[in-house]
């Protein structure tokens, strides 16, 4: 009797003592499945109790979410922030450019010029609006609406794209899942090759809603598959080429994951991409 009522105490005596351990381990794995890099860093452990070397680890663990927290909020702040900036030169270069192209008086090589220039601060304006969405689409949701993907992918597909579009519905921000949608999209219709086919589907199983967008296109080796998810990155180049800027798998990424999905692109033996968007699916 005396040995049971010994092991008893004992256990309790040790659940209490490791109590903060077990709260230091829920509130590191809170952190660490948030659906992004940064998205549980407003969560602390706010340990109480006698200042021992427990107590001190948890506030230590609690000083240096603080300070990524500020990390990542000051580096959102600053691409917002250099990217309105950046806005207004732009506005006014092509306001000026406009006014150049319409001039009677320009010669033909002066209309060339202006019209190639116009085009260069076309191209950088997208770059901006880009980064503004990439920033915006990595903090917080403040917006959650019932939508349904299918309605979505059959707004911004335009002509010869194939669908097979069934319901697809989740709770999220309208105006980043569209984007994200007509990303997909036009990275397909852009990477296709001539005489090929793009083709869009959705579809909800598993209690997830599923996009998919796949083309005929070039080979694509597995190996640069992950790469092409990164900012500025292209298929067989780390420089910037051709009308995109290389920002649009970077956002269907951050899209994703802040409405708690994931993305995940195959090659096709054939040649091209099949990339497949899973998102919380809503009932």
């Amino acid at each position: 009797m005396v040995g049971v009522a010994a092991i008893a105490l004992g256990w309790l005596v040790a659940g209490r003592m490791l109590q903060p351990l077990h709260r230091i381990t829920e509130t590191a794995r809170r952190i660490a499945e948030s659906p992004a890099a940064d998205r549980g860093l407003h969560d602390r452990i706010a340990l109480q109790g006698p200042d021992d070397e427990i107590k001190q680890l948890a506030d230590t663990f609690d000083l240096m979410l603080t300070r990524l927290d500020r990390s990542f909020d000051g580096q959102r702040r600053f691409i917002a922030n250099a990217s309105h900036e950046l806005r207004t030169p732009l506005t006014l270069n092509r306001t000026l450019l406009e006014v150049s192209l319409h001039d009677e008086s320009a010669s033909p090589g002066m209309r060339q010029l202006g019209t190639t220039l116009l085009a260069i601060n076309d191209r950088h304006g997208r770059l901006i609006d880009g980064l503004l969405l990439l920033a915006r689409s990595e903090r917080e949701l403040t917006e959650r609406s019932y939508v349904d993907l299918a309605d979505i992918a059959a707004h911004v597909s335009g002509a010869g794209i194939q669908m097979e579009l069934y319901e697809a519905t989740t709770i999220g921000d309208p105006v980043l899942l569209e984007r994200l949608v007509q990303n997909l999209v036009e990275n397909g219709v852009r990477h296709n090759l001539p005489g090929g086919w793009v083709r869009v589907a959705t579809y909800a199983k598993n209690g997830l809603a599923t996009l998919e967008v796949a083309n005929t296109g070039p080979v694509v080796p597995r190996y640069d598959v992950a790469g092409l998810f990164e900012p500025f990155r292209r298929l067989g180049t780390d420089r910037l080429a051709g009308p995109g800027v290389g920002l649009g798998l970077s956002i269907v990424r951050a899209v994703a994951r802040a409405h708690g999905g994931e993305v995940h692109a195959v090659p096709r033996d054939e040649g091209g991409l099949t990339v497949t968007v899973t998102l919380p699916a809503a009932y």
